[in-house]
């Protein structure tokens, strides 16, 4: 029997998985992952952009088996850690719900939970933990790996990070769906230029235009994709929609039973099913059905900012009453995100590690320019309303935000 099988893959040419990893991909909570969209809405204003988080993950996990492999080389992994490593970034969104982040958010303000404790509970008390204990793999170990544990700092790096395996797919994979040129960056150097300076993640000098390159790429593929006014739109819609029907719907009951349901078209066909006893359901269907015919919202007021914003629903409140329009008509949007990525405890990068012939230092963003010339954080305020409060909604907030 075949120890192993090649997967087809546009962005790596070949994914090779063995036996233990090829059980968890063909369990029904991964394959689950198939039918939750990388991307969200985007598909409304990229057509092409279908993709899953389920081969996300699998590109993920190839990622971070090669810069194993090369931390290996240099002394810093043993070979039984690879698969441990190589386990945890298949796993690492296992936790996601229907519609990516647009259901996170939703989850964090009803439940104060994220998708990765989700995924922690998925690893420990599903089949993917019986299935990781009868392969021989500590499931309680691999839940450290895949989200953040101080003990394990530059292997949960390897993860997620600012020279994370996950970022190096996402932005290669969203870009070659996506079309967006902004994506191409050089990965292969950076995983072989990787290194490990007091147990943080750190890369060789000569690697740092590379890593230039890959942060400039995440920061124009969050301006002219992932916080694209058109996507962002259908988005604010499913959003809307969600919110008004979880009552009905128990989207946010939480037991893993009724969440490993959860998928993109799942949660789509609950919502038009149900009844029009009431202006929540109504609402909640209207949204539903536009976003699939992409009736979309128009954006009406759009301003970027280098800090966040005050109450978006003040400014709500405050456009409504200056342009006299019922208020659940009016949406204020306000994207944000860090201009580098997160540490895997989810605080801000600040620096990284250099190292050369010479010596090794700590560099800060700051003295990096194409870095620093990024803004701490990127942030967007737009305000969005259907076609024909178009013009009172677009003067009002203008004379309200400025």
């Amino acid at each position: 029997m075949k120890q192993f099988l090649d997967i087809v893959d546009p962005i790596h040419d070949f994914i090779r998985v063995n036996y233990a990893e090829l059980k968890i991909i063909d369990s029904p909570i991964f394959q689950r992952l198939r039918r939750i969209r990388q991307l969200s809405g985007a598909h409304l204003t990229y057509p092409s952009a279908q993709h899953s988080r389920f081969e996300h993950s699998l590109g993920v996990m190839h990622i971070a088996g090669q810069a194993a492999n090369a931390l290996k080389e240099k002394g810093h992994l043993k070979s039984d850690q690879i698969g441990e490593i190589r386990l945890a970034a298949l796993l690492h969104d296992v936790g996601h719900g229907p519609f990516s982040h647009l259901f996170e958010e939703i989850l964090e303000t009803k439940k104060k939970i994220s998708h990765e404790e989700i995924g922690k509970k998925i690893i420990q008390e599903s089949e993917i933990g019986d299935i990781l204990s009868k392969t021989g793999y500590d499931k309680k170990k691999i839940v450290k790996l895949a989200f953040g544990y101080p003990k394990y700092r530059f292997v949960n790096e390897i993860i997620s990070g600012s020279l994370s395996a996950d970022m190096m797919d996402y932005l290669q994979r969203d870009g070659y769906f996506t079309g967006a040129e902004h994506a191409k960056i050089d990965h292969k150097r950076i995983i072989q230029s990787m290194d490990v300076f007091k147990t943080k993640l750190a890369l060789e000098k000569s690697a740092l235009y590379s890593f230039e390159s890959m942060i400039l790429s995440r920061y124009q593929m969050f301006k002219a994709v992932y916080f694209h006014k058109t996507v962002r739109a259908a988005e604010v819609m499913i959003l809307e929609s969600i919110r008004l029907a979880d009552k009905y719907c128990n989207f946010t009951q939480l037991s893993l039973d009724n969440y490993t349901q959860l998928t993109d078209e799942f949660v789509i066909s609950k919502i038009l099913s149900l009844s029009d006893n009431s202006t929540e359901q109504r609402r909640a269907k209207k949204f539903a059905q536009d976003y699939l015919n992409r009736k979309l919202l128009k954006c009406v007021y759009e301003k970027i900012m280098t800090k966040k914003t005050q109450n978006s629903e003040q400014i709500r409140t405050q456009i409504a009453k200056k342009s006299n329009i019922n208020i659940e008509e009016i949406f204020v949007d306000t994207s944000g995100t860090s201009s580098l990525p997160l540490t895997p405890a989810k605080e801000k990068t600040k620096s990284i590690t250099l190292i050369s012939a010479k010596k090794t230092l700590e560099m800060p963003f700051s003295k990096i320019p194409v870095v620093s010339s990024m803004a701490d954080s990127m942030n967007i305020l737009r305000v969005y309303t259907s076609q024909s409060h178009r013009k009172k909604v677009e003067m009002a907030a203008k004379s309200i935000i400025g």
